[in-house]
């Protein structure tokens, strides 16, 4: 197959990956929150967010990174040059991060599939941002490649971090005072 669709079937399974992953700490955020209703208020809607959150998680954003990996190491065996590139090493430590953010989403997703709360919403707002943080460094990478300056954009990618985190904290409290 030619190697400009697969790049582009590449693209397209981390954007579905990414999508999943974004929405599933949503969902989990709404899980988590539903813990404080009353009943059968409580169980109707984590009943219905268990299901949202075992179809996303197996229908979407598992086949995405699957797929996405798939594509990406037929890539790496096509044009084995890219591993001798100094941005795809940094890139590809990204890609290990975001694997861990993958698994830990799993222990996450299991934990409330087995009514198991653990983390607050707070928490899972939080979490939520890394992956944030994470596609843009990706995209920031591969974009920018030798152009990127590494000190400065490890600098920016911390400053962004903290003003999402200055977000959600302003966010917090918003909701809390309208609450």
């Amino acid at each position: 197959m030619d190697f400009l669709y697969i790049k582009a079937l590449h693209i397209i399974f981390v954007i579905t990956w990414f999508s999943g992953l974004f929405y599933i700490v949503r969902l989990f955020i709404y899980h988590t929150e539903a813990e404080k209703k009353e009943s059968p208020e409580k169980e109707i809607l984590q009943k219905q967010f268990k299901l949202m959150s075992y179809r996303l998680w197996y229908i979407i954003t598992w086949p995405s990174a699957i797929l996405a990996s798939g594509f990406a190491f037929y890539l790496l065996y096509e044009n084995p040059a890219y591993l001798e590139m100094p941005w795809m090493h940094v890139k590809l430590t990204f890609v290990l991060v975001l694997y861990i953010y993958h698994g830990i989403c799993h222990k996450i997703f299991i934990q409330l599939q087995n009514d198991i709360v653990t983390y607050s919403s707070f928490k899972l707002r939080i979490w939520n941002e890394v992956a944030t943080i994470i596609l843009f460094s990706i995209v920031f990478l591969v974009v920018l490649k030798n152009a990127i300056n590494w000190i400065w954009g490890v600098v920016g990618i911390v400053l962004f971090s903290f003003l999402l985190m200055f977000g959600i904290r302003l966010y917090k409290r918003i909701r809390k005072k309208n609450n």
